[in-house]
């Protein structure tokens, strides 16, 4: 029995963290065996790690996201360090750019965006990209820093330019795919992915936004990332448990801090077991 991950939620937010043991249960009607909780607010974070803290299925993450650049600037690497050191941090982020809504100043969004580069190449854990209208700011700061020491990363809700995954794909990055993928209007994200290495993949759910088909209009949740994966598993011609094995290694290859193993994912496929009994 293969499950599947969902390698980007917040679930610090909203009806997800007021309704968690029913998010959890249906997660695991559906086959979701992992999930990965985003900090996107250094002011949040002990409310992520709590969440995390509260089953053996979540992990999290710490970092500030570019929208809050303007509240959060000045972060260093030795704060991200410093709380990215209890074992269930796992990445650090989320963090980039993002010139389409551009709530911060870009210089602030870049001071932050290298200061996260710099903790995720001081721990090894890898580095949760939000990249929004800022393809080649981006595409940049990460070329310069790789050139500088290697970092681990990936590429979240990936709705970019070919371009854009190239170059990320070139420094070694992963590229996650969220329910953006399965809407009728994303007939050039569709085209666009069929360059990404199944190798290289990985799925999300970025809830409590971007519900995929069919489950648009309703609030997102981890459960929601069975849909994204049976609408790519076709889309590559693949077998669902095919598809779903691939991207659960991928997800366990990348985010491979020692507190992650095999056994831990053993012991999430006996629980699944035990939830669908």
């Amino acid at each position: 029995m293969t499950f599947i991950v969902d390698s980007h939620c917040h679930l610090n937010y909203g009806d997800l963290a007021n309704d968690l043991d029913g998010v959890l249960n249906r997660a695991a009607e559906a086959g979701v065996g992992t999930m990965l909780a985003i900090n996107a607010r250094l002011s949040e974070f002990n409310d992520v790690l709590s969440i995390a803290q509260s089953n053996d299925k979540i992990w999290c993450t710490v970092g500030s996201h570019p929208h809050d650049a303007v509240d959060e600037w000045g972060i260093s690497a030795d704060q991200l360090i410093k709380l990215a050191s209890h074992k269930k941090v796992v990445g650090i982020g989320e963090t980039g750019l993002d010139y389409f809504y551009e709530h911060s100043p870009r210089d602030k969004q870049k001071d932050n965006f290298i200061a996260h580069i710099e903790a995720s190449r001081e721990t090894g854990l890898p580095l949760i990209v939000h990249a929004r209208d800022a393809d080649d700011d981006c595409a940049k700061i990460m070329e310069q820093e790789m050139a500088k020491g290697q970092y681990p990363a990936v590429i979240h809700c990936f709705t970019a330019s070919e371009a854009f995954a190239r170059r990320s794909l070139d420094i070694g990055c992963y590229i996650s795919l969220s329910g953006i993928v399965t809407f009728k209007s994303a007939k050039v994200l569709q085209e666009t992915i069929k360059i990404i290495p199944l190798e290289k993949m990985l799925i999300e759910t970025d809830a409590p936004f971007l519900s995929p088909v069919p489950m648009r209009g309703k609030s997102n949740e981890p459960s929601y990332v069975k849909h994204t994966a049976e609408f790519l598993a076709h889309h590559f011609e693949l077998g669902y448990e095919d598809f779903a094995k691939i991207t659960t290694d991928n997800f366990f290859k990348l985010f491979s801090k020692k507190t992650i193993n095999l056994e831990s994912k053993k012991n999430t496929i006996k629980q699944m077991k035990k939830a669908k009994k």
